[in-house]
């Protein structure tokens, strides 16, 4: 007699293409301890340029993984990035998949 076994699941599927850059990782893992964050404190944070936090902050927005608000505060404009709750589920899910792995190595 031949008994079924369950297909044991594939932690690889659940890791998210989007987090496969440190940099995006690094974004949300900010984002996910504070409320939001503004381009200096995160540029700054993550030790980036500009234009490196701009590109990889575009592609999670594109995602909408985060939101990013751009208001002027006096006559100097401000960008502030917040993590959605859509994009807090794929980074939880991520990790989860990543803590899987590392379990079962």
């Amino acid at each position: 007699m031949k008994y079924y076994e369950a297909p044991v699941k594939n932690p690889i599927s659940n890791l998210q293409k989007v987090f496969e850059s440190r940099i995006r990782l690094g974004i949300m893992s900010a984002l996910m301890v504070n409320d939001r964050l503004d381009f200096n404190a995160l540029k700054e944070l993550l030790g980036l340029t500009d234009g490196n936090l701009a590109s990889h902050q575009k592609a999670l927005e594109q995602q909408e993984i985060i939101v990013v608000s751009k208001q002027f505060i006096g006559r100097k404009p401000s960008t502030t990035y917040k993590a959605t709750e859509h994009g807090k589920d794929l980074f939880r899910q991520h990790l989860s998949a990543l803590e899987e792995l590392i379990k079962n190595q």
